[in-house]
């Protein structure tokens, strides 16, 4: 015996990939015994959990010959060398994969309700099970995360037999396993309590993981120079950064807009900071709207403020801008010291911070709607100011609000990107 249950199982393969902290992670978990060990191992990796479903294609005459596999997203990995010597045609194929099909929906309308599977694409995806007996649930499960767009797969399990890794050599990136015994015939034999869990056990360990992750959100007083500021602070477990949003046009921390997009950032482990830049009695004053020095006045002094929070301590900081927003974050960005690690604009008028343009050190991705024609001239005059690492993209068709279906959805996957890669790197 090796371990007294999966849980610490868990716990014990978790220390073997603290490598992978602070990095675009999601743990997937085999079902049904794999998800008390992923779960261990996303809670200390401050990374989400889900399920990985396969269902093995089983060879019509030999249910338990496998002649591939399915998986979610419409992902299907078939062995020809099987399906060859076993002579399956096409509609024997097709009545197998049907059912399993819909065994694999069932799981998953079981296991998750409503809510939809863990983004994989470009993303690192460490698949987590009890143990590896013959491999081919880990080889299918492999294969088809590969297929739904993984970037790096970590195959981990606490106990294989010694000659998993020669199984499952180039399914995954990387393989770890904490014990391969060699007295190795049955994964259980290495667990005191491995008692068999059904669905409820999974909907359980899926639902902790969920609550756990819940983002810490809170409504705050964002202290300013001599001016208090109302604020909504989001820091989800494991962050690697905050974003602290510039509002433009005199909108708020209410705007439906970055809250959209602040949701997808933190979505993918980065915290939000949305605040008014101004006061109630301020935003009555047109001119204070367009007042770029003490809109990125207000903004380092926000910024400031952030860093003393104990939920933000020792996390990167990046700036979202929107509109005369942006330029405030430019501007606030290119002050000595401020040690921003990104700067995204949406539909930004980074012309206003035309005369500090060249001070900014922070990575700066501008995002322009391809209809917004005035906009775009503006900001490609701005981008041949800046020094700094910088990228122009436009969202085609969209317009200055964006408010064209996907428009918004491509703004946010745009900003999340580009703070992930930057961010991740600066908290580094």
């Amino acid at each position: 015996m090796l371990f007294t249950d999966r849980v610490e199982a868990g716990r014990l393969l978790a220390a073997r990939l603290e490598h992978l902290r602070g990095r675009d992670v999601v743990v997937l978990g085999l079902p049904r015994g794999g998800l008390p060990v992923a779960a261990a191992v996303a809670e200390a990796l401050g990374a989400p959990l889900d399920v990985c479903l396969v269902r093995k294609l089983g060879v019509p005459s030999h249910p338990e010959l496998g002649m591939g596999a399915i998986g979610e997203d419409g992902v299907r990995v078939l062995g020809q060398d099987v399906l060859r010597q076993a002579h399956v045609q096409p509609e024997a194929l097709a009545r197998v994969e049907e059912r399993e099909r819909r065994e694999l929906e069932r799981r998953s309308a079981r296991y998750r309700g409503e809510r939809p599977p863990a983004a994989v694409v470009g993303r690192t995806v460490v698949i987590a099970d009890d143990g590896v007996a013959t491999g081919s649930t880990a080889r299918a499960a492999c294969r088809t995360v590969r297929a739904r767009g993984a970037a790096r797969i970590v195959l981990a399990v606490p106990v294989a037999p010694p000659d998993w890794t020669d199984r499952l050599a180039g399914e995954a990136d990387e393989l770890v396993c904490l014990a391969t015994p060699a007295d190795f015939f049955a994964v259980g034999q290495f667990y005191a309590d491995f008692a068999q869990l059904d669905d409820e056990d999974v909907v359980t360990w899926l639902r902790r993981a969920a609550d756990r992750r819940a983002p810490a959100d809170q409504e705050v007083g964002v202290e300013a120079g001599a001016v208090r500021l109302g604020g909504h602070l989001t820091v989800p477990p494991g962050a690697t950064g905050v974003v602290v949003f510039a509002h433009g046009s005199g909108s708020g921390r209410r705007s439906p807009r970055n809250r959209f997009v602040a949701a997808g950032l933190n979505e993918a482990g980065l915290g939000t900071l949305l605040f008014d830049l101004l006061t109630e009695e301020e935003a009555e004053d047109r001119a204070n709207v367009f007042d770029t020095a003490l809109l990125a006045a207000r903004l380092t002094d926000a910024t400031a403020w952030l860093r003393a929070q104990p939920a933000a301590e020792g996390l990167a900081v990046g700036y979202f801008g929107a509109s005369t927003g942006a330029a405030a974050a430019l501007r606030a960005a290119a002050e000595p010291g401020a040690r921003i690690a990104a700067v995204v604009s949406r539909g930004g008028r980074p012309d206003l911070a035309e005369p500090r343009l060249p001070a900014v050190t922070a990575p700066t991705l501008l995002i322009v709607g391809g209809a917004d024609l005035t906009v775009l001239d503006l900001n490609r005059q701005a981008r041949a100011r800046l020094h700094c690492e910088s990228r122009l993209t436009t969202v085609p068709g969209a317009t200055h609000l964006f408010e064209e279906p996907g428009a918004l959805e491509a703004v946010t996957e745009l900003a999340r990107d580009w703070f992930t890669d930057h961010m991740a790197a600066a908290h580094v």
